[in-house]
């Protein structure tokens, strides 16, 4: 049976309310949860962006909801370290915690004032990455010289069952290379058509592993206020790879959303305040083989929303 997951978007809510968001949903019925990592919102609008390995220790702590994170690391984040926080939350919380990894983008990279490289650098760097990541995991010393160096690192605090690295993908090309080394695979709601395609590359690639999927939904009681919220929250989210990946700055983002149509809001995220129309759009996710389905609301308020699925769409999807 799939999992209904809360997704906890960091760039949108303040940590606090966003930990207090969290404990509502595991009240309501939601059976995991997972989180983004950004050092910058998408758009000013947004107007948050806080720390997600900090309050990753403060959500497992304050619930009992496994969690996964999607992280960057090569840039930002040099992989020993990123080995080491995904060793020490789960060592503290045995079996509750996956750590998703991607090649990042600019606007979350660009601070260490490094450069940007190309897309296919970028995909030999996240690869090194794994590579010292899970040998650091496994109780390793490494050493490493490429894309990313490493000088005799070893994590002497580590969990008694390495956690699952999982890949992140949103095109068939990125899933195939994935199933070389991801423990399962992650994606972002699109067309059915297209995400049965991404599905069957993982697999038919001899991907392994559990496949995650992340909805961006709207919704509120009012249709016009569900689109209201999509178009002010997320327009600025709607440019396909490479524009997604490489614009650096919010405000970037904010000029080349100015004139984004409404409709194509809609594209990407699933707008509705029928209860049941957004039932229908995951039990046909759910169909293609998802093991968790991670409902993220663009709205920056989450209790009404919360308590709508909790009472209304998971039951529901338990039947269906």
């Amino acid at each position: 049976m799939t999992t209904y997951g809360f997704h906890a978007s960091h760039e949108q809510i303040h940590p606090a309310e966003l930990l207090t968001a969290v404990q509502h949903a595991e009240q309501v019925g939601f059976a995991a949860a997972m989180s983004s990592d950004h050092f910058s919102p998408w758009s000013a609008r947004q107007g948050q962006s806080g720390f997600a390995w900090s309050w990753l220790g403060a959500a497992l702590q304050a619930t009992s909801l496994p969690f996964g994170v999607v992280n960057a690391p090569g840039q930002r984040y040099h992989p020993a370290i990123v080995a080491q926080a995904i060793g020490t939350l789960a060592a503290m919380y045995p079996g509750r915690f996956w750590a998703a990894l991607g090649t990042g983008e600019a606007s979350n990279e660009h601070i260490t004032g490094t450069g940007w490289p190309r897309k296919d650098v970028r995909t030999a760097r996240l690869r090194e990455c794994v590579t010292v990541i899970r040998a650091l995991l496994d109780g390793e010393e490494v050493s490493h010289d490429g894309l990313v160096t490493v000088d005799r690192a070893r994590l002497w605090t580590r969990p008694e069952q390495p956690p699952a690295l999982v890949g992140a993908a949103v095109s068939e090309a990125t899933a195939r290379w994935c199933a070389e080394w991801a423990d399962g695979l992650i994606t972002v709601n699109a067309p059915v058509d297209r995400l049965r395609r991404l599905v069957d590359a993982y697999r038919d690639a001899g991907g392994q592993g559990r496949i995650f999927l992340q909805v961006h939904l709207s919704w509120a009681p009012d249709e016009a206020e569900a689109a209201r919220l999509a178009y002010e929250q997320w327009r600025s989210n709607v440019f396909a790879p490479p524009v997604c990946w490489d614009l650096e700055m919010t405000d970037h983002f904010d000029v080349v959303s100015a004139d984004v149509p409404a409709q194509r809001v809609a594209e990407v995220v699933n707008v509705s305040a029928d209860l049941g129309r957004h039932t229908a759009w995951l039990h046909e996710y759910a169909e293609l083989g998802f093991d968790e389905i991670y409902l993220h609301h663009v709205g920056q308020r989450q209790r009404e929303f919360l308590d709508a699925f909790g009472a209304d769409v998971l039951p529901a999807l338990k039947v269906t």
